[in-house]
């Protein structure tokens, strides 16, 4: 099984990890390493070995916030020496959701990183956006009604 390490800014990677708990119940292979005030690069390395030798996995997915924040920085440099791990960044609760779903059906860690992208994405809506597409789409509808009379 991959695990899958969640690293944020402050308490952000703890509130998506209980979040996802209230759907998936228990986890296991997760992890979540937060960033404080007053810590470095050097902080989040150590964290991710910690991390890393409690899940005790050959493979680990990291999931973090930012693309170039610290632990982007931290985990990029983790990965680089290690087989069988990558980082995706942008971090979302329907990223992680879709994640924990793909790994309960045996997803590789290559299928994890493609659903990490896609759903991390696609969880992304403008009510706005979505209504305006319903109307035309429904305006479609009534238009071919007015066709058949």
């Amino acid at each position: 099984m991959v695990a899958i390490v969640v690293a944020t800014h402050g308490n952000l990677s703890e509130a998506l990890i209980g979040t996802a708990k209230m759907i998936f119940g228990t986890m296991e292979h997760i992890a979540e390493v937060t960033f404080k005030p007053g810590e470095g690069i050097e902080n989040l390395l150590d964290k991710y070995q910690s991390a890393s030798d409690e899940l005790g996995d050959d493979q680990v997915l990291f999931l973090v916030d930012l693309f170039g924040g610290s632990p982007y920085n931290a985990a990029s440099r983790f990965v680089a020496r290690k087989e069988g791990m990558d980082v995706v960044t942008g971090v979302n609760l329907p990223m992680l959701i879709e994640v924990l779903g793909k790994r309960l059906a045996g997803g590789s860690l290559e299928e994890l990183v493609q659903t990490a992208r896609t759903a991390g994405a696609d969880g992304i809506k403008s009510f706005k956006e979505v209504f305006s597409h319903q109307k035309i789409a429904n305006s479609a509808i009534e238009d071919e009604g007015d066709e058949l009379g």
